[in-house]
């Protein structure tokens, strides 16, 4: 039980669904994870809390931030935890997202912000980490503007994820509803988003910008589309935040209409990105060139389940694990450094509902 080196804590759904209804979540999980043997260990309930869908590490390791993904009502939660010496967590606060349906969210480089994406709302939001890591009340929501041409999908903005450059200077976010990915500057002394100057790029219409990736130079960028089941790459000016389109590539076999992807990861060394086709139930293959900016399809890897929504490489970059969310369960892969390709090592554990796995050293 204790031949561990990670937690790995597991954001889940906790209201169910209609394909595996007998599936029950609590909240967020933990997990011991041997990074040896890319193996797991179940160590129970790290806190109970609704849809805790999308998790966020603080740099120091100290605390852990959970989104409440409420639809319904105005004020989805951001939530604060302190993490104790065995892993569990302990609440510190919960403050309003201050928009509906918050999905993802990620603190800058420094732990002193943390910035939130609000699907159903299409609002951008910051707000300042205390510190004793509790969350400022005073947060701020930036409203995303517009659509696109899915009349099922893109009538209205959906902010899908929030990501901070390596440099720490700018915030980017996928626009599902408007085919943008939003650019802000982060003032780090008013601790607000600011427009960049140009304030987004335009993705193909219909495409749908889900999560992205940066290149470990900095320089690339990835964003995985959602319902155009493709990645787009783009150049990126880290000092001016300027996206500039390099391709645009499938993730799905010739032939295959099933669309819709999720999530998106990048290997440390920068050799191999994967992103995860739901409708295919995989994870797709891409070697990538030196420089970042060429995309080379390398195959697909069956998940072993259903809805893979959220993917990890792990800390040592030796395993993938993919969360399946409809089958609630995670299976492990290990990477060939050579090619990219997976193999699954057998190792599979059952989480409810997961869709979020983030690692920390115990």
């Amino acid at each position: 039980m204790n031949n561990f080196d990670y937690y790995a804590y597991i954001g889940t759904y906790t209201s169910g669904g209609v394909i595996t209804p007998k599936l029950q979540s609590k909240g967020i999980y933990i997990l011991g994870y041997d990074s040896s043997s890319g193996t797991f260990s179940q160590l129970g309930t790290a806190f109970e809390k609704d849809n805790p869908s999308f998790l966020a590490i603080s740099p120091n390791g100290k605390n852990l931030y959970s989104v409440g993904e409420i639809d319904d009502k105005r004020g989805g939660a951001l939530s604060a935890y302190s993490i104790n010496d065995d892993g569990s967590l302990s609440i510190i606060n919960t403050i309003s997202s201050g928009s509906n349906g918050p999905c993802h969210l990620s603190t800058d480089n420094d732990g002193a912000l943390l910035l939130a994406a609000n699907y159903a709302g299409g609002a951008s939001t910051i707000t300042s980490i205390n510190d004793d890591g509790s969350l400022n009340e005073n947060i701020q929501v930036v409203q995303h503007e517009g659509s696109s041409v899915n009349p099922d999908r893109q009538m209205e903005p959906h902010a899908h994820s929030i990501n901070v450059s390596p440099n720490n200077k700018f915030a980017l976010v996928p626009d599902l509803g408007t085919d943008k990915v939003m650019i802000y500057k982060i003032n780090h002394g008013t601790r607000k988003l600011e427009m960049n100057k140009p304030s987004f790029v335009k993705i193909d219409p219909g495409m749908g910008p889900r999560h992205l990736e940066f290149h470990p130079n900095g320089k690339v960028v990835y964003v995985i589309n959602e319902i155009g089941a493709t990645i787009t790459s783009f150049d990126f000016d880290n000092e001016e935040g300027v996206l500039n389109t390099i391709e645009t590539i499938s993730t799905l076999p010739d032939g295959f209409d099933n669309k819709s992807c999720a999530d998106i990861h990048i290997t440390s060394d920068g050799n191999f990105l994967y992103g995860s086709n739901r409708g295919h139930d995989s994870l797709a293959i891409f070697k990538v060139s030196s420089d970042g900016r060429k995309l080379e399809k390398a195959g697909h890897e069956s998940t072993l389940g259903k809805t893979p929504r959220n993917f990890s490489i792990d800390p040592l970059g030796n395993y993938i694990h993919a969360a399946n969310q409809d089958s609630g369960d995670i299976f492990t892969f290990s990477i060939n450094k050579n090619d990219g390709s997976l193999q699954h090592t057998g190792d599979k554990i059952n989480i409810p509902y997961p869709v979020c796995i983030k690692f920390l050293k115990r």
